[in-house]
């Protein structure tokens, strides 16, 4: 599989350009797609489609990772987790899918054998199977921050450019849902994301007790 960029996703035909980048390493000789497809349904913009087939190509890519958590590991945060964060990608899923058949998108996945930024790859995902306990969190907190903050990203993209409505409050929802599962990873991670205080655009310097 090759490591695909995608880092500037903000109109549709840059989120379809993603999988036609060359590896992340190295310097891209494939010619992106000039337009992405054109749904028959007037409500639904490219940028509309394009989202949401990234959406379900990234999905489907991170179910199978959550779905390794029961095995790998006894941690009762790190489960509730991973099912909390499944529960919600797999209706996001669901009401994706049913988004691209109402807008008459094909029903073919563009993304297929593409990693794209925030998708596990088939080397990263046999790692994860040989790993149990902290070794096991650490790789999973990794990959979930990384699809998790690549989702509200693109997300994020579709509520500025998209145009149908149901497809605009989905992104609404994945920008929300994604933004507080970051934080409850971090809440898990402390040690691996550390934060410092903030008050607006200053620092918040933290004295230790006792010192003047």
């Amino acid at each position: 599989m090759r490591r695909l960029t995608a880092s500037t996703l903000l109109i549709a035909v840059l989120l379809v350009a993603g999988c036609g980048a060359g590896p992340r390493d190295a310097a891209s000789t494939t010619t992106p797609p000039a337009t992405a497809p054109t749904p028959t349904g007037t409500a639904f913009n490219p940028t509309d489609v394009a989202w949401l087939q990234l959406t379900v190509a990234m999905i489907e890519r991170l179910l199978p990772v959550l779905d390794l958590v029961s095995a790998r590991t006894t941690d009762p945060a790190w489960r509730r987790t991973a099912a909390q964060i499944g529960a919600t990608q797999r209706a996001d899923l669901d009401r994706a899918h049913r988004l691209l058949a109402e807008a008459a998108a094909p029903t073919t996945n563009p993304h297929e054998g593409h990693d794209m930024p925030g998708m596990v790859t088939a080397q990263e995902m046999t790692a994860l199977r040989s790993a149990t306990g902290e070794p096991f969190h650490r790789l999973l907190a990794a990959h979930l921050r990384a699809y998790l903050a690549q989702s509200v990203r693109v997300a994020a993209a579709e509520r500025q450019s998209g145009a149908q409505p149901t497809t605009v409050a989905l992104a609404t929802a994945v920008v929300r849902n994604g933004t507080a599962d970051l934080t409850r990873l971090d809440e898990l991670t402390p040690a691996a994301h550390p934060r410092r205080p903030t008050l607006g655009d200053q620092e918040v310097y933290v004295i230790p007790p006792g010192v003047s």
